[in-house]
C-alpha cells in the first residue's frame, strides 16, 4: 500500500503547551480521507505539519515519501488550502494566477484557466471583492492547478452557505476524478464526509480513535441493544455503551456473529460512528455539526 501521509510519535509544541503530541498515524494514497475530531484535536496543526509550514517539535512526519518543506520537489507535491482559504484581498483574480504559475514548477495554466472560465470569475476583479464562495474556489484553484500529489484541505467549506460548499465539493470531486490525486479533508460537517469520504480517521487529543476505509467501518460497527448486562456479547469490542435499569447498549465493533437472540443489532450511520469514537474516554460529549 502506497502511504500519503505518514506519523511517528509526532508532536508540536507551543511554548509549553502541545497543540500535538505522540500522533501515530498512516493514511494511504489514492484516497478522500475525512480527518475528524472535537477542537483542540490537533487536526490544523497536523496539516500545517505536513504541508510544510511548521517544524515538528518530536517524531517525524513523511508526506507522498519527503519530509514537509524540505525542498522545491517536496512543496511541488502538496497542494494546501487553510482553514480561511486565504488569498490576498488587494491581488486580482488573474495576479493570483500569475503569482501561481512563478511559485509552482508544474503549474498548468490550461487548468487554472478553464476553471476560473467556468466558475464565471472575472479576472480582473480583486479577491477582497469575491464572496466567500468565490474565495474558496479560487483557493482551491491555486490548490490544484500546480498538480500536487495529495490535496490537504483544512475545512475549507465551513463558512460557507449550503450551495456554495455543494458546489465547491463537487469540483473537488471531479479534480479527484480527472487528476487521481489524493485528499486530506479536516472537517466537523458530517454532510460532506459522507458525500466525498471514502476512508476515515477520527483524531481526539493527538491520538487515533479508529482509521480505514469508511465502507468497512459502517459493516463493521453495530449498535447492539438487549437487557441490563456489565458486558457485551461475545464478538464485540465496546466503543461507547449507556446503560438503564432494564437495558444496555453498545456502539461495538464486530469481531464475529452475534449469536445471542436477546442483542439487536442496528446499522450506525456516519454521524453515529464518529461521535461514538470521538466521546469513547472523553469526559464530555463533543459538539460535531450535522447539516
Amino acid at each position: 500500500m502506497t502511504t500519503t501521509l505518514s506519523a511517528r510519535g509526532l508532536g508540536r509544541k507551543y511554548g509549553k503547551r502541545w497543540a500535538l503530541a505522540g500522533c501515530t498515524l498512516e493514511i494511504p494514497a489514492g484516497h478522500v480521507t475525512g480527518l475528524v475530531g472535537p477542537n483542540g484535536a490537533g487536526k490544523s496543526t497536523l496539516l500545517n505539519l505536513a504541508a510544510g509550514m511548521l517544524a515538528p517539535s518530536a517524531g517525524r512526519i513523511e508526506v507522498c515519501g519527503g519530509r514537509p518543506g524540505s525542498g522545491t520537489a517536496q512543496l511541488a507535491k502538496v497542494g494546501y488550502v487553510a482553514q480561511d482559504t486565504p488569498t490576498y484581498a488587494g491581488m486580482t483574480v488573474a495576479e493570483h494566477l500569475r503569482l501561481g504559475a512563478r511559485l509552482n514548477p508544474r503549474w498548468d495554466a490550461a487548468l487554472a484557466a478553464e476553471r476560473i472560465a467556468r466558475l464565471g470569475l472575472d479576472p480582473g476583479k480583486r479577491a477582497g471583492k469575491l464572496s466567500g464562495g468565490q474565495r474558496a474556489q479560487l483557493a482551491l484553484t491555486l490548490g490544484i492547478a500546480k498538480r500536487p500529489e495529495v490535496l490537504l484541505l483544512d475545512e475549507p467549506v465551513a463558512a460557507l452557505d449550503p450551495l456554495a460548499r455543494r458546489e465547491f465539493l463537487q469540483d473537488l470531486m471531479a479534480v479527484v476524478v480527472e487528476q487521481g490525486v489524493s485528499v486530506v479533508l479536516s472537517s466537523h460537517l458530517v454532510s460532506d464526509l459522507e458525500r466525498v469520504c471514502d476512508h476515515l480517521v477520527v483524531l481526539v487529543e493527538s491520538q487515533v480513535r479508529v482509521a480505514g476505509p469508511l465502507d468497512d467501518l459502517l459493516a463493521t460497527h453495530r449498535r447492539l441493544t438487549g437487557p441490563r448486562r456489565d458486558g457485551p456479547p461475545p464478538g464485540a469490542e465496546v466503543v461507547t455503551e449507556s446503560h438503564t435499569e432494564r437495558q444496555s447498549t453498545y456502539v461495538a465493533r464486530l469481531t464475529g456473529p452475534v449469536h445471542d437472540p436477546a442483542w439487536t443489532a442496528g446499522e450506525l450511520g456516519v454521524e453515529d460512528l464518529v461521535l461514538a469514537y470521538m466521546g469513547s474516554g472523553a469526559t464530555a460529549r463533543p459538539a460535531l455539526e450535522v447539516l
